[in-house]
């Protein structure tokens, strides 16, 4: 039986910033990356799909070492 590739969940702090037209967001320990949604809801979604590729970037390039385990939380 093959076996079930354990998958690691991170925890971030995600800045969730109104910028008038909607929402900004930034994770302050992924240097970088920003995104934005129309409402709150949609920039969630955008965070995590955003938080999703960067980490996945990250381990294709083995710099996932020094990043904490956890869960994803977005702060509001």
């Amino acid at each position: 039986m093959a076996k079930k590739k354990q998958e690691k969940i991170y925890e971030f702090e995600t800045i969730f910033d109104p910028n008038g037209q909607g929402y900004t967001v930034t994770v302050p320990k992924l240097p970088g990356l920003v995104t934005e949604g129309e409402n709150l809801k949609e920039a969630r979604e955008m965070a995590k799909d955003a938080i999703e590729c960067y980490l996945i970037m990250l381990l294709k390039e083995d710099k996932s070492k020094n990043l904490k385990t956890g869960k994803i939380k977005v702060a509001v």
